[in-house]
Order: structure tokens, then sequence, then C-alpha cells
């Protein structure tokens, strides 16, 4: 499954927001990835509208996660930017050509369409399986504590 750029720079910010006690502006997430500020608030208008953050208006505005980062999954990140089609869309390749089968005859699923859809569930499950609370608590203890100190303090200035 590819997945877009705007999954990355989401999650990143999704981790960030599951620290903040108080509205992170846009353009300071944007700056801290060094991302393009038009590319990361359409990501962060994605989110908004798939309920998993909110914009708070006003000169201390910005975005915050919507419920607390164990209840938001990867996954739901990854829809709310990429959408919840499956990776795989099976067109019956089987009753094409000049040694069609007849869609009568097809009465059975097509076995690599069961192959594909079966990994498309795998990877779904797994990604589900991983909560932005989780990916925030991995960074937490692989980051070293004065960067982590740094970062929430840049980011509140």
């Amino acid at each position: 499954m590819k997945m877009s750029g705007g999954v990355e720079w989401a999650l990143h910010c999704c981790v960030l927001l599951s620290a903040a006690t108080e509205p992170v502006a846009a353009a300071k997430l944007a700056e801290l990835h060094d991302a393009s500020p038009t590319y990361l608030a359409k990501q962060l208008q994605l989110l908004s509208r798939a309920g998993l953050v909110r914009s708070a208006p006003g000169q201390s505005g910005g975005y915050l996660l919507t419920r607390p980062a164990t209840e938001i999954t990867v996954l739901d990140v990854v829809e709310a930017i990429d959408g919840s089609q499956p990776a795989f869309r099976c067109t019956e390749v089987r009753q094409r050509g000049p040694m069609a089968i007849p869609a009568e005859r097809c009465d059975t699923p097509c076995p690599i369409a069961q192959v594909m859809e079966s990994a498309d569930h795998a990877w779904r499950d797994s990604l589900r399986a991983v909560t932005i609370g989780t990916l925030a608590a991995t960074v937490t203890a692989t980051t070293p504590s004065e960067l982590l100190n740094s970062v929430s303090a840049w980011l509140s200035s």
C-alpha cells in the first residue's frame, strides 16, 4: 500500500499535539517540520474534517486533538488523509480478452482479489492496533528529554 506524504506529516503533527495543553499554531507545526505551511494546513484541514483535531481561533489559536491520543489510531489518521478505499480494486480481468470466462461462470470470488483483500485487512488491522498515544510514548522513550523539552518550549513560545 502506497500512502501519500501527507500521512507522515499528519502523524508527526498528531504525536506533537498529543502532548499539547494549549492550541499549537499550524505555522509553528510547519516551521518545526520544515514543511510548506500551505501543504501542512491542508493535512490539518483533513484531520479536522475527520474529527481528529479541532482548530481554536484567535491570537493564541491553533490545533488540538479532539480526544485522548489513546483513542486515535494510526489508521484513523491514514484514512483521514488518504481515504478509506481499499488499495486494490478487482476489475474481473478473468472475464476479458479472447479466453474470457463468462460472468455467469464466475461463481466464486477471484483468488487474486481474495489475496489482495486479505492483505488490505491485515495492514488496516495492524494500523488500527497502534494509537497516537502509543507512538507518542515511543517517541518520548527514544528521544533525549532535553530535545523534547526544547521542542515543547519552542512550540509554546
